[in-house]
């Protein structure tokens, strides 16, 4: 079994939301996928200014490391991120859920990044 920071970014996400080799919403997916991608480096998680524009980008190429403590919150949020926008829940509470925890993800992978201003 691969190691999973070696998954394809756009592979995982996409499959998600359809079939892995369904490539018709890639344009859609990469967009939102960035998107989420800028706010976690303003939040300084990631590589800086990294974007995809493929399925040839992995987890370890934004986050900079194979072996990194922040790849499964990483991943949570940009799927909620995309998710959001690509394929939003009907239910009102399903979607406040979701803003909820990605709130909380913003909060603790900054605190994991910048620890002596959340004084953790």
């Amino acid at each position: 079994m691969p190691n999973i920071s070696e998954e394809s970014i756009l592979v995982s996400i996409r499959g998600l939301f359809v079939e892995k080799d369904d490539t018709s919403f890639d344009d859609d997916l990469i967009m939102h996928i960035n998107s989420a991608f800028m706010i976690l480096n303003q939040l300084g998680v990631g590589v800086q200014g990294f974007m995809i524009s493929d399925d040839t980008s992995k987890w370890v190429d934004f986050l900079g490391s194979s072996d990194c403590q922040f790849l499964a919150a990483t991943k949570t949020y940009v799927f909620d991120s995309v998710k959001l926008i690509f394929d939003p829940p009907g239910n009102a509470f399903l979607v406040s859920a979701i803003e909820k925890r990605m709130k909380e993800y913003e909060w603790r992978l900054n605190s994991q990044v910048d620890p002596v201003a959340y004084n953790v």
